[in-house]
């Protein structure tokens, strides 16, 4: 009873919770599917158990689904790592070069992010994933991107075995016209099959081969994605500042020169920054090795400069329609309906007279911060997200430029 209390804690029965979410059920479906179907292809029609290709065959199988499993739980339950809340820098002084965090009443470390959907500042934040209900950050980064390498594997695998299945049960049977095709099925034909070919089982293997071709090239190119910027010891996040840093300098010809301040030169130092024997990343997640050139707060001033940029580019508008807050509102139009961006970000509620300091979008839709009281702002509430183009106009009369400088450094 002590060894499972060491495991089964509340804090752990809470984080199952993770589990009760379209993303996991979605991503679990998928695994289940594609490792059954292979398992039984692989003992009732295919390979045999009793030779020493079938045997191999089946353990690579379930070798694929335990090393799948192991590493998406892992990047589900042990999570990226929080910033403490309230948290301080040891020296003072280092505030002015840190946002602050309303919401986890504390400031944000190099490289941290307040996530909207974990409702904390994140380790390393690279993005908030769907399919594990969870972010990717500092302490599951090397398990959520060994997942994204195993799982096209294993299901490159499984597809093999569904084609091989489906050409041995229909050779001789239907012909597809395929008379340059030769593979030999005298090993095949020398066994009996456990369990007769038929409709059924034709299209679940058929079913099981669509979702492991499309997990294949889908989270095969979210692997690269992702190896692209972890040799460069980037998040996706910090790609994203690192390019904005850019258009910034170049819009207003500063002639400042942006070195991205933790790639460290070479590939093989970045990676080890990641993937480790320990399986533990390296660092504390709040401090980092830097560029010589560099320090720990290059890029936080950076992210600071690009906030006051965006509150000097932003525009403000006023609503003019009220707006339930709706996904896909139809009563918006139909192009409205059909162009509803593409995210999980949210949308915001309008009623008329909103005022509404909008930083960026689309044809159809708008992306903003929604004008507060006092009493709102100095609760720590921020409500931000998209809205219907159709509901607002712009404020010819003043601009974001002339709103208040009370939100700086704020999340």
């Amino acid at each position: 009873m002590n060894f499972l209390s060491t495991f089964v804690t509340f804090e752990n029965l809470h984080e199952v919770r993770r589990l009760c979410h379209w993303g996991p059920v979605i991503a679990l479906s998928v695994i289940a599917i594609c490792s059954t179907m292979a398992v039984l292809d692989s003992i009732i029609w295919y390979w045999p158990l009793d030779t020493t290709g079938g045997s191999i065959n089946f353990i690579m199988l379930i070798n694929w689904t335990v090393l799948i499993l192991y590493n998406y739980f892992n990047a589900m339950f042990v999570g990226p790592g929080y910033i403490p809340l309230g948290w301080k820098p040891e020296n003072q002084q280092d505030t002015q070069y840190l946002q602050y965090c309303r919401v986890c009443q504390g400031y944000k470390a190099p490289r941290s992010h307040h996530c909207r959907k974990c409702n904390r500042c994140v380790m390393k934040m690279d993005h908030h994933c769907p399919w594990i209900n969870n972010c990717c950050g500092h302490l599951n980064h090397a398990y959520f991107t060994s997942f994204l390498l195993l799982a096209p594997l294993g299901c490159s695998h499984a597809a093999i075995i569904f084609i091989m299945t489906m050409y041995t049960q229909l050779y001789e049977r239907i012909s597809f016209g395929w008379s340059t095709v030769k593979i030999d099925m005298s090993a095949v034909r020398q066994f009996q099959p456990l369990m007769p070919f038929s409709v059924p089982a034709f299209a679940a293997t058929l079913f099981a081969l669509g979702l492991a071709l499309g997990t294949t090239i889908a989270v095969g190119m979210l692997f690269f994605i992702q190896m692209k910027v972890i040799l460069r010891n980037k998040t996706s996040i910090e790609s994203w500042i690192e390019e904005k840093a850019k258009d910034r300098i170049q819009h207003y010809q500063t002639g400042e020169e942006f070195i991205f301040p933790y790639d460290l030169g070479s590939r093989w130092l970045n990676f080890k920054q990641v993937f480790t024997w320990s399986g533990t990343p390296t660092g504390d997640g709040l401090e980092w090795p830097v560029h010589p050139k560099c320090h720990q707060h290059t890029l936080t001033i950076e992210q600071l400069k690009q906030k006051a940029d965006k509150r000097v580019r932003s525009v403000q508008y006023r609503a003019v329609e009220d707006y339930n807050g709706a996904c896909c509102p139809l009563s918006k139009g139909l192009q409205t309906f059909f162009r509803t961006p593409c995210t999980e970000e949210p949308r915001i509620p309008l009623s008329k007279g909103d005022t509404i300091l909008a930083t960026r979008g689309t044809k159809w839709w708008m992306y903003g911060d929604k004008a507060l009281s006092e009493e709102q702002i100095r609760a720590g509430e921020r409500v931000r997200g998209w809205f219907p183009r159709r509901c607002v106009e712009k404020c010819h009369y003043d601009t974001a430029a002339s709103d208040s400088t009370s939100d700086k450094k704020v999340n």
